[in-house]
């Protein structure tokens, strides 16, 4: 056996027929094939790829930060960092420091990385201030970063390559964000709290409501965003991106991204969401970190999330496999059940019956998408 890369092919042949000649699709009798290859059987099919972005939408979800070299350090270093006596400008370790994560962070266990951020305006003699984070790129990132064709990164080396000034603006007020890794098995939604920065194998969310999670954790939005997405990687995995898949999902009404959470706060609909969207993240924590195998430790300094540590041996070991990946993959009743809580609110809240088919679905929600995208142009 060799290591190699994993090619994936597609064919496709176009032929002439005779226009009474019967189509098929994968083996079977269809009336049209979409342009996305897939087909609209005798009974229910839609075309997605007439699907338009919303304004409602925009401005709501960013690929995280590109850091572009070795700006990431493990968590023993940044402790011993941010217990550093305060650098020769007068200021603490703490103010490039962040915790850091990608998509690895919450499809499995969080590995604990932290990231230097210099963010995207400061002077090199700025930075230089802050010891020993800035000893560390200009050893690790500096010299890859002389080597790169693009002549802005090699003169701003300090810092990261894209640093989501949008997506920073975004989540200013927030005190936690909604993130989805880019490419995964399962299409799952986490909280980010700040100041965590979220890599750009993450997708950004500035929403911090349980209505916003619910909806997007919802049937409705996973069968939208499995169909307008596109599929990577050895095991053809979903690749959520901000345009194809949020910004043309079409919300219940009133519930929309651009209209701030606290507006609808005392919408019955919004209520039911949030309850069940809460409830299931409640179980999935208690089963990911079970209060009698973990311990919360207040970071060595003030200002970030509290680690989650295992109380021992045996519990690490325990832990270690307790991942959303693993979770979903075997879908345990409790899992299942409250996903159907959670669906049936956001039916109710789009004013559909609880039980429609998947067809049914993602037909309605592409009438909804066609009927604001058309108001939007008008």
């Amino acid at each position: 056996m060799q290591d190699g890369a994993a090619v994936r092919v597609s064919i496709v042949n176009f032929a002439t027929i005779e226009s009474d000649a019967p189509i098929r699709f994968d083996g079977n009798p269809a009336l049209e094939i979409f342009p996305d290859l897939t087909a609209r059987t005798s009974e229910n099919g839609v075309d997605l790829t007439h699907a338009r972005r919303l304004h409602q939408n925009s401005n709501s979800a960013f690929m995280g930060d590109t850091k572009g070299g070795a700006f990431d350090v493990d968590g023993e270093t940044a402790r011993q960092w941010l217990e550093l006596p305060r650098n020769p400008n007068g200021r603490a370790n703490g103010d490039v420091l962040k915790p850091w994560i990608n998509g690895l962070d919450v499809t499995r266990r969080p590995r604990d990385m932290w990231i230097i951020d210099f963010g995207w305006e400061s002077a090199e003699a700025e930075v230089a201030l802050y010891e020993k984070p800035f000893g560390h790129i200009k050893t690790g990132v500096y010299p890859e970063r002389l080597k790169n064709r693009r002549e802005t990164y090699k003169k701003f080396w300090w810092r990261h390559v894209e640093a989501r000034q949008g997506m920073h603006a975004a989540l200013s007020s927030m005190a936690s964000c909604i993130v989805t890794p880019t490419v995964a098995k399962h299409r799952l939604f986490a909280r980010c709290p700040k100041p965590v920065l979220p890599d750009h194998q993450l997708i950004a969310i500035a929403r911090d409501d349980d209505t916003t999670f619910g909806i997007l954790h919802s049937k409705f939005h996973e069968l939208w965003s499995l169909r307008m997405c596109t599929w990577l990687g050895v095991g053809n995995d979903p690749r959520y991106t901000p345009t194809t898949c949020f910004e043309t999902f079409p919300f219940p009404e009133g519930l929309t991204p651009n209209i701030p959470a606290a507006e609808y706060a005392n919408d019955p609909r919004a209520a039911a969401i949030a309850k069940a969207a809460a409830r299931l993240n409640e179980l999935r924590e208690n089963w990911l970190n079970p209060p009698d195998l973990v311990q919360r430790v207040p970071e060595v300094v003030p200002g970030y999330p509290d680690r989650i540590l295992p109380v021992d041996d045996k519990a690490a070991k325990i832990l270690k496999d307790r991942t959303l990946t693993k979770l979903y993959n075997e879908r345990p009743a409790w899992l299942d059940m409250a996903h159907k809580d959670l669906d049936a609110a956001v039916a109710a809240a789009y004013g559909w019956p609880a039980d429609l088919s998947d067809d049914e679905i993602l037909e309605r929600l592409f009438k909804l998408n066609q009927e604001r995208a058309g108001k939007q142009g008008a």
